[in-house]
């Protein structure tokens, strides 16, 4: 299967980028805009994982977001704290800090000059997750949520656990989450 490639808009992507949060931790963000944002500002979408922007999901964003920019959105990749590129310790899924960091990447989002000041999020599993969590605290400017492949009952249908019992996909996908978030920081990002 060949992506798409011909947009209405030219793109343009910068591979990194600093969002620096109230507390002085920067999360590290991969954009993609259509090519004259700076001059027509456009609505932002944003993605927020734990996957390593660089390399864990490089080969599956690149298409995705560059269909996006290509069709005047800016399409945000960011890495949640303490994963990829990001500074900081993830703790655990779902938290309160991970939330408000999405809030304050989202107001950053919206004080960018190729920002038109609308956001959107949109997610797979962890991505849809969050996606819900953050639009339930109703942030200034998030006007639409994409979900896919998630729940909004995590202890009956949840990928962890169904109807409070653990399945055994979790091991796995925990060693998975281990090995992955056990990587170093890009080096040519960190030294």
């Amino acid at each position: 299967m060949d992506a798409e490639d011909r947009f209405p808009h030219r793109v343009r992507e910068i591979e990194h980028s600093w969002i620096t949060l109230p507390d002085g931790t920067r999360l590290g963000a991969r954009i993609w805009l259509p090519q004259d944002a700076e001059a027509h500002p456009v609505p932002a979408i944003l993605e927020y994982l734990p996957y390593h922007k660089r390399d864990f999901t490089v080969f599956r964003d690149r298409p995705i977001q560059a269909y996006m920019a290509g069709h005047g959105y800016a399409a945000v990749r960011v890495d949640i704290r303490g994963t990829g590129d990001s500074d900081g310790i993830l703790l655990d899924e779902y938290t309160k800090q991970e939330q408000d960091d999405a809030l304050a990447v989202i107001a950053w989002l919206r004080e960018q000059a190729w920002c038109d000041g609308n956001v959107g999020m949109w997610g797979i599993s962890w991505g849809g997750f969050n996606s819900l969590q953050v639009a339930a605290c109703r942030p200034e400017g998030l006007k639409a949520v994409m979900a896919l492949g998630f729940t909004d009952d995590r202890f009956a249908t949840d990928v962890h656990y169904l109807g409070g019992l653990m399945l055994a996909e979790n091991p796995f996908w925990a060693a998975a989450m281990l090995s992955t978030m056990s990587l170093p920081p890009d080096p040519v990002l960190y030294g």
